[in-house]
């Protein structure tokens, strides 16, 4: 229970959410599992990783099943070697649980017309810390690739270096960042851009919203300033950054 209550949080609500798994697995392994109260009570010791975690931490580390294949073939000792194996088959598995299970889960409403209108106006590139292979995939099998000019997941580095590759082209507050992330703030906020926020939990308002008015906002000049910062106080507001059973509420 403590390991789900743990993973659901940092997963999808808390300021984690959308973070590449190794970022997420490595909070829940050091931070949030250890303080849990379940754990605490039973004096459970929650395993620990070193050479991971240091990989993990390393900025020049590519944080994906490729990047751990080459941290395998440098690891610095056997330990590491082991350790980092045992890593790359956890990794393996969740890529093949996510092909076997997450299957006819169409968009939300309002995002198949979003992208149509977008898609009229403007170039569209997914960026997405999600192996490329599930990406395409999924996008695919709703017949709504045919929008993306490009879709780039974990294999091609971070979601901040995704929008500094493909954003160079377009002055900044012609580049608009629509995310339910944390980290997909923080992306548009490294390259200077502009941000939508779809908040969790109210995904069906947040694209209505987009359609109504976010995207003629955007395509006329008007969407930075107070409107921008307006959306995304919701957002911050949204998503906490310590688990309920640290702050008082309930845990499930």
């Amino acid at each position: 229970q403590a390991a789900r209550e743990c993973k659901e949080f940092a997963d999808l609500f808390s300021k984690t959410r959308g973070a590449n798994r190794h970022i997420t697995i490595k909070r829940i392994l050091t931070e949030l599992l250890p303080n849990h109260p379940l754990v605490k009570r039973r004096g459970f010791e929650v395993p620990k990783f070193p050479h991971y975690f240091a990989w993990v931490d390393d900025p020049d580390s590519v944080l994906s099943n490729d990047g751990l294949r080459e941290a395998i073939e440098n690891a610095p000792s056997e330990e590491a070697r082991k350790e980092l194996e045992h890593v790359l088959a956890w990794s393996e598995r969740v890529n093949w649980a996510i092909k076997e299970i997450v299957k006819g889960i169409p968009p939300f409403p309002g995002v198949r017309e979003a992208l149509e209108r977008i898609r009229a106006r403007a170039d569209t590139v997914v960026v997405s810390q999600t192996p490329i292979e599930a990406l395409e995939r999924e996008w695919s099998e709703h017949g709504i690739d045919r929008y993306a000019d490009l879709i780039c997941g974990q294999e091609m580095g971070t979601k901040s270096q995704h929008i500094a590759a493909t954003a160079v082209h377009y002055p900044k507050d012609h580049v608009l960042m629509v995310g339910d992330a944390p980290g997909d703030l923080k992306a548009a906020r490294d390259n200077g851009v502009l941000f939508y926020p779809v908040i969790p939990g109210e995904e069906e308002e947040s694209w209505k919203r987009f359609n109504d008015e976010a995207l003629d906002r955007f395509l006329s000049g008007a969407y930075a300033g107070e409107y921008q910062r307006e959306l995304i106080e919701g957002f911050e507001a949204a998503l906490p950054e310590r688990p309920p059973w640290e702050t008082g509420g309930d845990s499930e």
